[in-house]
């Protein structure tokens, strides 16, 4: 009798707040937490708004374990911004109490059910900058340039962020 184990897979997300940041930024790592177990946590960043006048964001980008597929975890990360009261259905460019995006998923590419890599890994610093922090030498699957050689081509006049003190450490559920 054979049991076939799931595949683990490393998964990387990006985490958006200009709502409360604070809190819902803590909340929506509290709820990764719980969704994946142990996760590894980029500097927090703060930047300011692309593309609409708002308040400042918190950015960081987020790495986990997971056997769940690339449609659990979408839906998983879904249920936290939910959670934290997240509004759908607002213009892209809006405020926004949380918002977490699934970046990669291992080395895939796919447009279904959503688009791997992330097109923005490439062209905001508020995701790329975090991401370059954690995953130096992983290798981006469509461009084949490291994240750290990515980062260091960046044009960072192009946007402003700056690390932040941020203290989080997951609870017990």
């Amino acid at each position: 009798m054979s049991t076939e184990v799931e595949q683990l897979h490393t998964i990387f997300i990006s985490v958006g707040s200009n709502v409360d940041k604070e809190k819902h930024t803590k909340a929506g790592l509290q709820g990764m937490y719980q969704a994946f177990g142990e996760l590894l946590l980029s500097s927090v960043f703060e930047s300011e708004s692309v593309g609409f006048d708002g308040s400042n964001f918190y950015n960081l980008v987020v790495k986990a374990n997971t056997r769940l597929s690339i449609a659990e975890v979408c839906s998983a990360l879904k249920q936290i911004e939910q959670h934290n009261k997240r509004q759908r259905g607002e213009q892209k460019f809006a405020p926004r109490t949380l918002d977490l995006d699934l970046l990669l998923y291992d080395n895939q590419i796919t447009s279904h059910p959503i688009t791997l890599p992330r097109p923005e890994v490439l062209y905001n610093a508020f995701v790329l900058q975090p991401l370059a922090e954690i995953a130096a030498e992983d290798i981006h699957p469509e461009v084949q340039e490291s994240y750290a050689n990515l980062w260091q081509a960046y044009d960072k006049t192009q946007q402003k962020l700056w690390a932040i003190e941020f203290d989080w450490s997951p609870t017990s559920p």
